[in-house]
This record gives structure tokens, C-alpha cells and sequence, in this order.
């Protein structure tokens, strides 16, 4: 049975501590290196990201839905959100996007009328964004 020492032996082959240790700090380097960027991509994206939060509708009549909501964004950024209004068997009839300029607060509450085609039984902020 033939086995790596011998092998070794024969081929003039000797295994040395130091390639394994030059080989494990480069799988380290690049591990902490990936992790970092990883990191950095997370924290960077959180930073740059709109939240809402409805806290209310009011269906005023067969033409128009009232929503309220509150907005996060980032200081600075102006901020567009899409607002929906739908009917009972979940279908659009009404949409709009409101933009609202940048401000110095981190925290906005608003309150929008949606017109809409036919009654609404509900009315949403749909998505924000940083235009």
C-alpha cells in the first residue's frame, strides 16, 4: 500500500508549514475582505432607504379617498411616494405620486386625496423611494 509520505519520498516532495500558512492567510484576507463589503453594502443600502407607515384613510365619497401616512427617509433626499386607492375586490381605482421636497427631519407625517373611478373601500401609500 502506497501511501503520501512514500509517495512524497520518492518524488522528492516535502510538504512545508510555511505554503500552508501563506495559503490560510490569503483565504483569511479574503474572507475579511468579503465580509467588509458585505457590511458595507447593508449599511449603505439601510441609510438610503424610504419607509411607510399608513395611519389612516378616509373614503369621502365615490370620487376621492383621503390617506394619511408617515414617511422615514433620509435627511436631505427628497422623497416620491406612489398612493392607491382600491375597491372591494382589490382593484386600482385611483393612483397618484406626490414628490415632497427634502427636508431636515427624519420623520414626516401627510395626509393626501387620491381621486378616484369608482368607490373606494381603502386607501394605501403603495411604495416611497429617493428619486
Amino acid at each position: 500500500m502506497t501511501t503520501q509520505a512514500m509517495l512524497d519520498e520518492r518524488y522528492g516532495r516535502a510538504r512545508s508549514p510555511r505554503r500552508r500558512i501563506v495559503l490560510w492567510s490569503v483565504v483569511g484576507v479574503l474572507g475579511v475582505g468579503l465580509t467588509a463589503a458585505l457590511a458595507w453594502t447593508t449599511v449603505s443600502n439601510s441609510l438610503a432607504s424610504v419607509t411607510a407607515t399608513d395611519t389612516g384613510f378616509t373614503v369621502a365619497d365615490a370620487e376621492s379617498v383621503t390617506v394619511s401616512f408617515q414617511i422615514t427617509a433620509p435627511v436631505g433626499q427628497p422623497v416620491a411616494c406612489a398612493i392607491e386607492a382600491q375597491d372591494e375586490d382589490h382593484g386600482t381605482v385611483g393612483w397618484r405620486v406626490v414628490e415632497y421636497p427634502a427636508s431636515d427631519d427624519h420623520s414626516r407625517a401627510f395626509t393626501e386625496e387620491i381621486p378616484t373611478l369608482a368607490l373606494a373601500t381603502t386607501g394605501f401609500v403603495n411604495s416611497c423611494w429617493v428619486p
